[in-house]
Formats: C-alpha cells, sequence, structure tokens
C-alpha cells in the first residue's frame, strides 16, 4: 500500500478522543486526500480539546455524540480507534460488508518501508520503548518514536526519513489489527504478561492472542526479545519463529541471553559472556526497571549497537513522567507519581521499589482484575492508604478485609483530597507514593490526567 492509495478514498475514523492518536489520524488521512467522517460517541462539547487542534482542515464531516449506519456501510475503508472491539455492532456492519477496518498500526505497518522495533507487555513497554530509542539516538542512529505514551501514530508517517529506525510501542489493541493483516516487527520484544483488560476481553486467552501477534508473523532472520522471568511469556518460545534473546534478572536461561551477575548486566552469546554496565550506575528505580533495561540491551545488542553506547545510553536515563516519577519533597516527604501503574501488578511493583515507609494513593475503576495480591502487599508493606473512589477500590478493600487486615484507610472523592489526607500521614524520611493498580476512568481523563492532578495537587499541598 502507498499513501497515494488513499487519495480521494471515503474513509470514517471512527473514535477521535481526547488522548493525540485520532487527530494525529485525522491530520494523515486528510493530508493524503482522503474524503473523512469523523464519527465519535462523545460530545462536541467533550471533544472539544481535540476539534480545536483540526479546526483548520476543510470538507471533514463530524457525526458526534453518536454513530450512523451509512458511515459504516458507505465508507471504502474504517480506520477504528484501537480500544473499540472487533465485535462492536458498526464494526461488524462494515466487516460484513468486506470493507476494510483498520487501527492506525496495522495502516502505519502496511506504510512505513523502514525497519520497525516494536514492544509490547502488560507492564513496561514504554520505559522499555523509550530506552530502547534513547540508545539508538546516543549510537548515532535516527530513531523515530511512534505510539510511545501519547505520542500519536499515522502523523509520523511524514516525518520519516531513508534511515529512520521505528521505535514502536503496541497495545493488545493496536496487536489485533496487525493480527489481521498478517503484521509483526523485524525485532519483537515482550516485557510480560500479567491480566489485564478483562473488562474489554472475555478471557485472559483472547488477550494472550492479540498479544502474540508481535511474533507469529516473524520471519527466521527477526529477532524476538523474552522476559524468561515471566512464565506466561516462557511458553511463546515454541511459537516464535525469530531469533530468539532472553532476558532474566533471576537467572541464566540457554541460548543468546541477557542477563544479571554479580551486580553486573551480562550478555552471553553462542561462545562468549562480556559485562555491559554496573547495576549500580542506574538511576531509575524498581527492580522491574531491570527487566526493562534488559530488554533494551538485548534489543541493541541484536542490532550490533557498541557496548559503550549502550552502557552511556542507560547511565544517563531518568526515567520518564508517570512512571515512579519524583514530583518534589516537602517537610522530608517525598511524593513520586507512578499513575502508570493501572494494574495489581504495576502498583506491587511501585510499592517494592521503596524501603521507606509509604503512604500509598491507591484504586479507582475496575478492569476486571483480581486485587488479592495487591491487598496483601498493602497489608504487608503500606504504612497506611487513602484511596480513590470507585469499583477497584471496592475490590481492594474486600480484599483486605478477606485477609483480616486491620489497616486502617480514607477514601477520598478527588486527588486534592487524596493529596491532602496523605500529607496528614506521612511524616519525615517517608514516602507518599501515587500507584493505583487501577484504571482511571470516572474521575479522570486518563491515567496521565489522573498523574498531573496529583502532581498539581503537590504543589497545592504545604
Amino acid at each position: 500500500m502507498n499513501i497515494s492509495d488513499l487519495d480521494g478514498k471515503k474513509i470514517t475514523v471512527m473514535g477521535l478522543g481526547l488522548h493525540g492518536g485520532g487527530v494525529g489520524t485525522v491530520r494523515f488521512l486528510h493530508a493524503a486526500g482522503a474524503i473523512l467522517t469523523v464519527t465519535d460517541m462523545k460530545s462536541e462539547a467533550q471533544l472539544q480539546p481535540s476539534l480545536e487542534k483540526l479546526k483548520e482542515l476543510q470538507n471533514i464531516k463530524y457525526v458526534l455524540g453518536r454513530h450512523e449506519v451509512e458511515d459504516f456501510s458507505q465508507a471504502d475503508m474504517i480506520v477504528k480507534t484501537p480500544p473499540v472491539p472487533w465485535t462492536n455492532e458498526f464494526i461488524k456492519i462494515a466487516l460484513e460488508k468486506n470493507i476494510p477496518v483498520e487501527i492506525d498500526s496495522s495502516l502505519f505497518f502496511k506504510l512505513c518501508p523502514n525497519q520497525i522495533i516494536g514492544v509490547t507487555g502488560t507492564r513496561g513497554k514504554t520505559t522499555t520503548a523509550s530506552l530502547i530509542y534513547e540508545i539508538l539516538k546516543t549510537a548515532g542512529k535516527n530513531p523515530m518514536k511512534v505510539g510511545i505514551g501519547q505520542i500519536s501514530v499515522l502523523d509520523k508517517l511524514n516525518e520519516l526519513q531513508a534511515d529512520s529506525i521505528v521505535v514502536f510501542e503496541l497495545s493488545s489493541w493496536r496487536l489485533s489489527a496487525l493480527g489481521c493483516h498478517k503484521l509483526s516487527p523485524k525485532i519483537a520484544v515482550v516485557t510480560n504478561i500479567y491480566p489485564d483488560h478483562l473488562n474489554y476481553y472475555a478471557s485472559m486467552k483472547e488477550y494472550v492472542a492479540d498479544k502474540k501477534n508481535i511474533f507469529l508473523n516473524q520471519s527466521a532472520d527477526d529477532i524476538c526479545v523474552l522476559n524468561w522471568d515471566n512464565e506466561m511469556v516462557r511458553e511463546f518460545e515454541k511459537e516464535i519463529p525469530a531469533k530468539i534473546i532472553k532476558i532474566s534478572i533471576t537467572e541464566k536461561p540457554d541460548g543468546m541471553t541477557v542477563f544479571l551477575r554479580d551486580g553486573q548486566i551480562v550478555i552471553r552469546n553462542e561462545t562468549d559472556e562480556k559485562n555491559i554496565l554496573a547495576i549500580a550506575e542506574i538511576k531509575i528505580k524498581g527492580e522491574h526497571n531491570l527487566a526493562n533495561i534488559l530488554a533494551a540491551v538485548a534489543v541493541a545488542h541484536g542490532m550490533g549497537i557498541e557496548d559503550a553506547n549502550i552502557a552511556k545510553a542507560i547511565v544517563e536515563f531518568s526515567g520518564l513522567p508517570h512512571r515512579l516519577e519524583f514530583v518534589k519533597e516537602i517537610d522530608g516527604v517525598k511524593y513520586y507519581n507512578d499513575t502508570a501503574a493501572t494494574s495489581p501488578e504495576g502498583a506491587i511493583a511501585g510499592i517494592n521499589s521503596f524501603s521507606e515507609k509509604i503512604v500509598l494513593i491507591a484504586g479507582g475503576s475496575d478492569k476486571n482484575l483480581d486485587m488479592t495480591q495487591l491487598a496483601k502487599e498493602i497489608h504487608e508493606k503500606v504504612m497506611a492508604v487513602v484511596f480513590l473512589a470507585g469499583a477497584a477500590t471496592d475490590k481492594i478493600i474486600s480484599a483486605m478485609q478477606m485477609q483480616d487486615s486491620k489497616q486502617d484507610f480514607i477514601i477520598a472523592n478527588s486527588m486534592l483530597d487524596a493529596v491532602v489526607e496523605a500529607r496528614k500521614l506521612a511524616s519525615a524520611g517517608e514516602v507518599v507514593l501515587l500507584s493505583p493498580g487501577s484504571a482511571s476512568f470516572g474521575l479522570f481523563l486518563n491515567e496521565f490526567d489522573r498523574g498531573d492532578k496529583f502532581k498539581e495537587a503537590v504543589e497545592i499541598v504545604k
């Protein structure tokens, strides 16, 4: 497929949204000459921030607050927002009429002639992809971030240069479209697999099936990096056609491996082993981030990047916003924003990143996930808890009560209230940690809005 193939095509964009991806899709398709209809269940007022960014574009039909059948039955192509399920009634109308349905990821893969490094996993996608980008940049390559965090996708095609190397963060939703079109990146990374998005998927099996698309259509000359410490990821080995590089922070697996030994990151090839970097030089917190670093090292090594450039980039990497992000110290209390911890495993990793006593801000909306282990970690390792109101909070509290936890907690209806209450509970030398373990919808626009509200509240509280 070429970009010119989109010229004059009637394309319905399903889901403008507020995260930036929909705006990027509309801008790209408009510039390509497509005849656009943009439809979203949100109202014009709700979508105003996104509409403002598109106000100079002419000849776009907007259908907001509803969907209309003809926009799906009489189009040449549908481009749906990733979270819309393939079972959606309007998507099914298009598919029944053999109208192609794409996600930004599948269109990007079809239109991008450059090498793509794809990163997926339940946790660690953004940090791992960002580390890979920084290593390539340090090595004098020309990397491009696509889909990482809130970075859009399709409009990045216009910025590609002949030597660009794409680093693409791939959610299970974006991977579902790659599976439909038999596409996988040349280099794939699977950071881990844990239960997630079970409010979207009917089963864990369906979630895992979408994740597998990152490697199922690779070739024998491609590379797939696997986190050998994750039980579910280990099971993928027999299905992968590409060359495998394993990573582990707990053991030394067979084959080409990046692992830890005596405080050093070590690469083992078929014939030798070599130390790359001392763990003591790493700035970012958390054992889980060691796994992310090992994955980035494995990719860089597989691409032939020099060891010195790998080490330099990792030493200089100080972390990302919303991921164990240090916000401020007030009267000896340190505040950390870990809002990207939207699953129980993420919150557990955040809690285990600190030796100090923790006042935890957690909870929120439910993704149909089991909160038993998170409740256990809170009971055993957290000094006090301030919960954000929501269905996931109710599940965590119920799980704590089943474990006969006597821990006191407070439920807050806003982030400002949560931070005020946490401030009262924390003393010098302790940490206030926002690591929700839950989704953000309800009280916040998204997890990044939740993190921003936390940082704003910390600035207000004295």
